[in-house]
């Protein structure tokens, strides 16, 4: 995963409007694509690093809420920042529900744009790291054997070491084995942290 420079994408089919804004991000440090519809930039191909994406709400074509809604069925997680000189509360409500982190109407001030623009940018970096630990979690418990899965299952439920044995018709010394096998897979220092890990990978508890 990279997490270099941020990366703006603004889509709007003003060109005033996309050179403004193209210079005011730069001239803050952020890298800038301008596309004049969501269409060219569908077709562009995104680095992979912490980005968002300005988008106008009023556009030839599909609107900029109809994106939105695209960018979802396609599960597309970039954070969006609407801009427009054309909105109301309820298309406001409903872009903001959908997961857009701010609906700011035209004329805005700057620093409320570049505002939102920070915390779009956060959000984006947050759920990549995130994405990426959940990577690495589902990669130690690939490398568990399947006995190794049986015992985090029941151990996490709870079990003692001798119910866990009876369970799985094995010795108390090898559910010891095959349980410290599995602490050193996931790399888990205590108990607690095996717990939170089956959590978030949805390793359901065995019942006995």
């Amino acid at each position: 995963m990279q997490d270099g420079r941020p990366i703006i994408y603004v889509i709007d089919d003003d060109p005033s409007v996309r050179h403004g804004l193209d210079s005011l991000f730069r001239s803050v440090g952020y890298d800038v694509h301008c596309f004049a519809s969501p269409r060219d930039f569908a077709l562009h191909h995104r680095s992979d690093g912490p980005a968002c994406l300005v988008l106008d709400v009023r556009m030839p074509g599909p609107s900029g809420l109809d994106f939105q809604g695209e960018l979802a069925r396609v599960n597309d997680p970039i954070p969006i920042v609407f801009l427009t000189g054309h909105g109301d509360v309820p298309m406001s409500v409903g872009a903001i529900k959908a997961g857009a982190v701010e609906f700011l109407l035209k004329p805005f001030r700057e620093q409320d744009l570049l505002d939102a623009i920070r915390t779009a940018i956060e959000r984006d970096r947050t759920r990549r790291h995130e994405d990426a630990a959940m990577a690495e979690l589902k990669s130690r418990f690939a490398t568990l054997s399947a006995r190794e899965r049986e015992v985090m299952a029941l151990v996490v439920s709870g079990r003692l070491n001798k119910q866990v044995a009876a369970a799985l018709s094995l010795s108390e010394v090898t559910v010891k084995v095959h349980r410290g096998q599995v602490m050193r897979k996931m790399r888990a220092d205590t108990f607690a942290d095996l717990i939170r890990m089956a959590d978030k990978l949805g390793v359901s508890p065995r019942p006995i």
